[in-house]
């Protein structure tokens, strides 16, 4: 959260930068419209400081602006902008796949990149059940609470530095790792069979196994998961879906 309009400090221009992002996050974190009152609230900034970083945004097209209530929403300008990440980024051809592997597992699937301390999720495909586990594109979740997470912690260069430098490892539910040990010996054995789980640790009654995809030079660049409520992901099915995942994230890698 930023201060609330605390003095210029010696970063030259990057105090605005960061109150900019902030607000623009505020508004993409929100299903509907937003108030200029509630961004404020979200951000820890004046509603002054707010509604002219708001205007900003909206002349630029990164926020738009319903005429009639006054609220705001993300713009069209990150239609574009975020079309041109997905192909440079290369998701624009991830997602057959990613559909061909939920169509064969029947469970939703997803695909996240690491944001700080955080797991974006860049693109979902839903289960055909009614009984599943949804989320939604945008949605963040925290590194340490995520198969995704700990799949791209598993193949860091390092693995223990990766999982130090996470920042305090936050309880989401009774079954969530707290403590570096715990996590890294987790991720440890995702090193070595190739796949993480989650096993309810963010979600109750939800199970997820997720695996790193790769980039040209090796490097972990994203990861795919499939998830589940946890009456149909028994274990002797995790390790059937694990063959699946793997060779997706296989295929997904840049050779």
């Amino acid at each position: 959260m930023v201060d609330r309009d605390r003095p210029p400090d010696r970063r030259t221009g990057s105090q605005s930068v960061e109150r900019a992002l902030a607000v623009l996050a505020a508004v993409a974190e929100v299903d509907g419209d937003v108030g200029v009152t509630d961004v404020a609230s979200r951000t820890g900034l004046s509603v002054s400081t707010a509604h002219r970083l708001l205007r900003a945004m909206v002349d630029a097209g990164f926020v738009a602006q319903e005429p009639v209530t006054e609220r705001y929403h993300l713009g069209s300008t990150l239609v574009a902008i975020g079309r041109r990440a997905e192909a440079r980024l290369g998701f624009d051809r991830m997602l057959p796949r990613l559909e061909a592997l939920a169509a064969r597992t029947g469970e939703s699937v997803n695909l996240g990149t690491r944001v700080g301390d955080e797991l974006l999720i860049v693109l979902h495909v839903a289960s055909s059940h009614p009984l599943r586990f949804d989320q939604p594109v945008g949605s963040r979740v925290p590194v340490h609470a995520s198969a995704m997470g700990k799949a791209l912690l598993a193949a860091a260069p390092d693995p223990a530095r990766a999982v130090a430098a996470l920042g305090r490892l936050r309880p989401l539910t009774g079954a969530t790792l707290t403590t570096p040990e715990g996590l890294l010996r987790d991720v440890d054995t995702a090193r070595r069979r190739g796949w993480a789980i989650n096993d309810g640790e963010r979600d109750p009654g939800v199970r997820t196994i997720g695996a790193a995809v790769r980039g040209p030079d090796g490097d972990a660049i994203a990861a795919i998961a499939v998830q589940g409520p946890a009456v149909r992901m028994s274990d002797d099915r995790l390790a059937e879906l694990a063959g699946e995942l793997i060779a997706t994230a296989t295929a997904l890698s840049t050779p």
